[in-house]
């Protein structure tokens, strides 16, 4: 009997079924095919849930995804609300006082959205670099700035520091 015969024997008893070790082995590695299609899955779903907090500045510099949604924050900018004459459309302007992005909302704005106030929009930039807006987001009260709004205010501030210590 050659080699390849006896661990074929092995492996298949006398009735012709597969040892129970080998039942085992099997039984486990459907297990972690099973148990990696789940997790991929949640990956996945949570992947494509999750909407990324950008600065103007990051979006100016295209660190922002293009044809996915994600959402900027800033203060609006003084002077650039325009409302369009469907009454529903606003016209403005997000800053961090480094970059400003242009926002079109259409919709009703938060009672509390004003110029000079901080804001966070979600939406897309459209092929013009025109931020559409499906949601705005305004500040509730008079001290509170949003942490990723706050956070992309100080580094502007300190880039802009930089650049006039550098000339």
């Amino acid at each position: 009997m050659s080699a390849e015969q006896e661990t074929t024997q092995e492996t298949v008893t006398a009735s012709g079924s597969i040892k129970s070790r080998h039942k085992r082995f099997l039984w486990i590695a459907v297990g972690l095919v099973f148990v990696v299609a789940i997790v991929a899955l949640v990956l996945n779903a949570l992947g494509s849930s999750i909407t990324y907090f950008y600065s103007p500045t990051d979006v100016m510099q295209n660190k922002a995804p293009q044809g996915r949604a994600f959402r900027v924050g800033g203060m609006v900018e003084g002077g650039s609300v325009v409302r369009g004459t469907d009454g529903l459309t606003v016209y403005f302007n997000v800053t961090d006082t480094a970059e400003t992005v242009s926002v079109v909302y259409t919709g009703i704005l938060p009672d509390l959205f004003a110029e000079e106030k901080g804001v966070v929009a979600q939406g897309k930039l459209d092929d013009h670099g025109v931020f559409q807006a499906t949601q705005v987001l305004a500040k509730h009260d008079e001290n509170y700035v949003a942490p990723e709004v706050q956070a992309a205010l100080d580094e502007a501030h300190k880039a802009r520091a930089a650049e006039t210590l550098k000339q």
